[in-house]
């Protein structure tokens, strides 16, 4: 094991994988000379060189297109928007060519693309950088779509990416490029599909993913020593496919759920989540599933604004007790 930032498994990952493989390549604005705007590609174009390491004009949909078409040829292209509000230039490319290529083709050709962006609010960057809008492209059959929340899914899902033959969009949090934590030295792939239990409990379930999957774990943790709560807390990983089974074996367990998302409540992937639990839990539940997610707005850039518009440990510290309060449970000298 290692101790890495987020950003660093990333680097190393993409390194490491272009070493074992000649045909994956690199594409995006400022991602050679400038090493990437978040120096997710530093040090790479000085290694592989021009031909692997491309610097595009400011132009997502032509160079989107340009991957598609390179992995359809046989090279594994990973594509670096520089923000997952800038993919919504090249939404027509990934959502009807991507992502339906192999389907329409009636699996004579096979896109193996790889889609890395940033996304999430709280870098006073305004409404239109600031978006969690992952949410249009789990939407979509044919495309596969990760969220990893600390350096070691970051490492593993990224080299589960880069080698799937279909196309991953890789959704990493603005606010976890500094996280460090524990990264496995070994090149062993995860699973997309596959939801993690990074924390178990018996009291009650919370549901999340990104940003959100790490604040959660906080949360616990903090809630066992201070009410004494046993919070499982269940990390998505991948928002398509959806985990759902192990989502509900764990509300099954503990009766209770709290769905926490960064993105707005309606329509957002915690409604799905909630659905699953419905569907699948109905009869363990004790409570109705509670949800905390963004508020209704466009993000604003004022930071008092920004950082209340966000969902954050407080909110969901405040759903927890209120869920446990309905059912009889007491959680710590604050519950309603």
């Amino acid at each position: 094991m290692s101790i890495m930032t987020y950003r660093q498994a990333l680097r190393d990952t993409l390194g490491s994988e272009m070493r074992r493989d000649e045909n994956v390549l690199l594409l995006g604005e400022e991602i050679g000379v400038f090493e990437g705007s978040y120096k997710i590609t530093a040090g790479l174009l000085a290694e592989f060189g021009e031909k692997r390491v491309r610097d595009t004009p400011i132009a997502e949909e032509g160079f989107t297109g340009a991957a598609i078409g390179a992995a359809m040829l046989g090279l594994r292209p990973v594509v670096e928007i520089m923000t997952i509000n800038f993919s919504l230039l090249a939404l027509d490319q990934i959502v009807n060519h991507a992502a339906k290529i192999y389907g329409m083709f009636g699996g004579q050709a096979r896109v193996p693309l790889v889609i890395r962006t940033p996304g999430g609010g709280g870098q006073q960057l305004g409404a239109t950088h600031s978006q969690n809008i992952e949410l249009y492209y789990a939407f979509v059959p044919g495309m596969k779509v990760v969220a990893p929340s600390n350096p070691a899914d970051a490492k593993s899902l990224l080299l589960a990416a880069i080698r799937d033959d279909d196309p991953v969009l890789f959704l990493e949090n603005l606010a976890l490029y500094n996280m460090k934590g524990e990264v496995p030295d070994d090149d062993i792939p995860g699973e997309i599909g596959r939801a993690a239990v990074t924390r178990r409990g018996s009291d009650i379930t919370v549901v999340a993913y990104s940003r959100m999957a790490a604040v959660a774990l906080t949360v616990a943790e903090r809630m066992a020593e201070t009410d004494g709560v046993d919070i499982e807390v269940v990390d998505l990983r991948s928002l398509r496919p959806l985990d759902r089974e192990t989502v509900v074996d764990s509300v099954r367990r503990t009766h209770c759920a709290v769905v926490v998302e960064d993105d707005w409540l309606t329509y957002g992937i915690g409604a799905e989540i909630a659905a699953t639990i419905s569907d699948g839990a109905f009869d363990w539940l004790d409570a109705p599933v509670r949800r905390v997610a963004m508020a209704e707005v466009p993000l604003p850039y004022a930071k008092t604004l920004e950082t209340a518009a966000l969902p954050s440990a407080d909110d969901v510290t405040a759903a927890i007790r209120q869920t446990l309060a309905s059912v009889g449970r007491r959680a710590g000298k604050d519950t309603p």
